[in-house]
């Protein structure tokens, strides 16, 4: 979570190359119960009131921060549909798909809400691709959700894997060690 928190600093990776699209698919396929639920959202909730005050001089809370929390919890959701055992690829589809979804609400929302896209298809269209006059292309944030989707989904779902692996691998020596001991003689009967 520590790193998580640490990968959201502006300027570090590039604009939505984030770390927290594969967190939260990851806790809802990985994470017990409701520790799905509250670590990812608690982390995300303290950065990012941390990163409005601090930096971006902004209001602690807002309807934007709610709707990518919202998409971001439908994400735990969605990865709920999968479990431990999910084959690899099943999980990287996943987190490709889980950073499509996101992409495709939160822009929808931005449509919705910024006054400078026409409330029309065409206008859907810009906000999925082009953006606003003066900012980068939206397509390009695209780009980087779907880049940082796969990989970090990828990186989490090898180590729960690799980890998972190792845990029975040491579970079951204990187990065959004892399988493995020859059984005590018994003691021979003096005449």
């Amino acid at each position: 979570m520590l790193i998580a928190a640490l990968s959201r600093w502006p300027g570090l990776f590039p604009p939505n190359f984030s770390v927290l699209y594969a967190l939260f698919f990851c806790a809802g396929a990985f994470f017990p119960g409701l520790m799905a639920w509250w670590l990812p959202l608690g982390t995300m909730v303290v950065t990012d009131i941390i990163l409005n005050v601090f930096f971006y001089h902004a209001p602690v809370f807002s309807w934007y921060m709610l709707i990518t929390a919202a998409s971001l919890a439908g994400l735990i959701l969605f990865g709920n549909l999968f479990s431990r055992r999910s084959s690899g690829l099943s999980l990287l589809t996943g987190g490709l798909v889980g950073a499509v979804l996101f992409y495709l609400i939160t822009n929808t929302a931005s449509w919705l809400y910024n006054p400078e896209y026409p409330k029309t298809f065409a206008g859907w269209v810009q906000a999925l691709t082009k953006g606003t006059e003066g900012n980068p292309p939206t397509w390009a944030f695209f780009r980087n959700t779907l880049l940082s989707g796969g990989l970090f989904t990828g990186l989490f779902a090898g180590a729960f894997k690799l980890t998972a692996s190792s845990e029975s691998a040491e579970e079951k020596e204990p187990k065959e060690a004892l399988a493995e001991e020859p059984e005590a003689e018994p003691a021979a009967e003096e005449a």
